[in-house]
């Protein structure tokens, strides 16, 4: 694995054009303004070079000379120590504790429906629907009430909530109007420098 990794002189990510989880780490890496090289792969014919350095064969997968790192959290954690400006994490225990919670809480409830959006039967696409928007609207306090989401700045928990919602339209999913503080979210981080950088030309067709 080490002499796999050692031939790549520069930060590489493997990452896939349409992946939620992918476009998270790509995300930080464009708001640390990371030089880094991605390589798109093709989910259904993965290169033998990804197999090599990642047990799991999965996406995103990043490299910097010997170290490989897979799991997007992972990854993320690693890019906001390895380039600490700007901050996406806090400094100070209790409010890093909490944006961990917030974190999990994402990746479980809505991450976890992601499967069942884009691979599942009718029935179970109709269900995770129905469910993301039922969350998404519950939480419409919690984004009003800071100008990002729990924060006064852009945090990890923002880049792994914007990939989810960018993709909200291509699920065939509209909110209501009693969610506008995500929509009013929505409409100002869909716009962040950062953002515009990390889309691929798939993700940009999803809301065209």
């Amino acid at each position: 694995m080490g002499l796999a990794a050692n031939r790549r002189s520069v930060m590489t990510l493997f990452s896939a054009q349409d992946c939620a989880q992918c476009h998270r780490t790509r995300i930080v890496l464009a708001e640390k303004d990371v030089a880094v090289d991605i390589i798109d792969i093709d989910p259904q014919n993965k290169p033998e070079d990804l197999l090599d350095l990642n047990p799991y064969n999965t996406v995103p997968t990043l490299v910097e000379r010997d170290l490989v790192l897979y799991e997007p959290r992972i990854i993320m954690e690693y890019l906001d120590e390895r380039f600490p400006h700007p901050p996406l994490m806090p400094v100070d225990p209790v409010s890093r504790a909490r944006s961990r919670l917030a974190l999990y809480r994402v990746e479980r409830d809505w991450y976890g429906l992601i499967d069942d959006l884009q691979t599942g039967g009718e029935k179970k696409q109709a269900r995770a629907r129905r469910s993301l928007k039922e969350m998404l609207t519950a939480s419409a306090e919690v984004f009003a009430a800071k100008p990002y989401f729990l924060s006064d700045e852009f945090s990890m928990v923002d880049c792994t909530i914007i990939p989810i919602l960018w993709r909200l339209k291509f699920w065939g999913i509209e909110l209501p109007k009693t969610a506008q503080p995500v929509l009013d979210y929505m409409d100002r981080l869909f716009k962040r420098e950062s953002f515009v950088a990390s889309l691929t030309q798939t993700e940009k067709e999803m809301r065209p």
